[in-house]
């Protein structure tokens, strides 16, 4: 069976463990789309087992997660249950008519009330949620509201509108709490600070948020501008979902403009048009993909991949790390999609989102 695996200019097929270059491809198909769509369809209103990122705060705080969180209950966690959302509209925006497409508008509305969302905002609110899914569960949640955003359909908009002040209030607490952060957490999991930036700089990009912009560029430049001959053949972590490395330059790229990024990007990894490190350029081994912990390197093959596709989409046509990163992309790629759909919760119930991410978004 053929899977094709998209990025922007070039489109591979995988065909019994071959690879070869195939013609222009900018989408997935709308098989491919309900095969991702139903993956979150099955979890995204299913509420055990559960992984808490909670303070009790008092007796009455010991509460179920549908409880505390009428809308992101689902998907074993907060922070994977709105990546499911997300997925599940990008898809259906992508394909209106796709046949799960009532499913998703049901779960969406279900769980999309403005009287669950007034629910998310409230536990926000609350004494001890200071770091609550700080900043990985923030910035998709800023993601689903850019999906959201502007988005001409009726249900679509009464979402987006439900949604707004959730996002408002992640908003805040980045505005609160980025000019508090003195040092960037450079880890390969949730707490990243170069992924939360980069996302929420989308966002403030797509609604128009020039103070959230213009906060996010001045702590880009200054965590990350001078940095020189990072140090990434360490990578990666036993488990790590994204790299350190390619997902700073991932937001640089953002942040600066083409001239100053190639300049920055070359001096910040130098090795890379000599194919090193060989540890960054290699897909990640996953030895147990019933281990919640070792399945997160399917996601950082994923993740990799759409680093180094945008990232290569950034640099001069002319620069040799572009045919470089796109070739590594590309085995990234083709070493986590045929496990998606892996029969085993701890990988399904999250990496589709990152599947479909690094599969649909256009490089800049």
């Amino acid at each position: 069976m053929k899977r094709r695996i998209f990025f922007g200019a070039l489109a591979v097929i995988a065909l019994t463990g071959s690879l070869t270059v195939a013609a222009a491809q900018t989408s997935l198909t709308q098989t491919e789309a309900s095969h991702f769509a139903k993956l979150a369809l099955k979890c995204v209103q299913k509420e055990y087992p559960n992984k808490l990122d909670h303070t009790i705060n008092d007796g009455d705080d010991v509460r179920s997660p549908r409880a505390m969180h009428p809308a992101f209950y689902g998907c074993f966690d907060w922070h994977s249950t709105v990546h499911g959302h997300w997925m599940l509209v990008h898809l259906l925006k992508m394909f209106p008519d796709m046949p799960e497409a009532r499913d998703i508008r049901r779960a969406m509305g279900a769980n999309l009330s403005e009287k669950n969302i007034a629910a998310e905002v409230a536990y926000l609110k609350q004494a001890n949620r200071a770091s609550f899914e700080r900043t990985y569960g923030w910035a998709w949640l800023l993601k689903l509201a850019e999906e959201l955003h502007g988005w001409n359909d009726p249900e679509g908009s009464k979402w987006s509108r439900n949604l707004q002040p959730l996002a408002d209030g992640f908003v805040e607490k980045y505005v609160a709490f980025l000019p508090k952060q003195n040092y960037p957490i450079r880890t390969g999991v949730h707490p990243n600070t170069a992924f939360g930036l980069a996302f929420a700089l989308d966002y403030a990009r797509a609604v128009g948020d020039k103070k959230l912009e213009a906060l996010i560029v001045e702590r880009g430049r200054t965590y990350y501008g001078h940095d020189v001959n990072y140090p990434a053949s360490w990578e990666p972590g036993g488990e790590d979902f994204f790299s350190p490395a390619l997902m700073e330059a991932d937001l640089m790229r953002r942040v600066m403009s083409k001239s100053e990024f190639a300049a920055w990007f070359h001096r910040f990894l130098p090795g890379i048009n000599r194919n090193q490190p060989k540890e960054l350029l290699q897909p990640a081994v996953v030895t147990d993909r019933t281990d919640p912990k070792l399945v997160h390197l399917d996601g950082l093959n994923l993740s990799r991949a759409w680093c180094m596709r945008s990232i290569a989409a950034a640099l001069p046509a002319n620069d040799p790390a572009r045919k470089i990163l796109a070739r590594s992309a590309v085995a990234h790629a083709n070493a986590a999609l045929p496990f998606i759909s892996s029969g085993n919760y701890e990988g399904e119930h999250w990496l589709a989102s990152f599947a479909v991410f690094m599969l649909t978004t256009p490089p800049p």
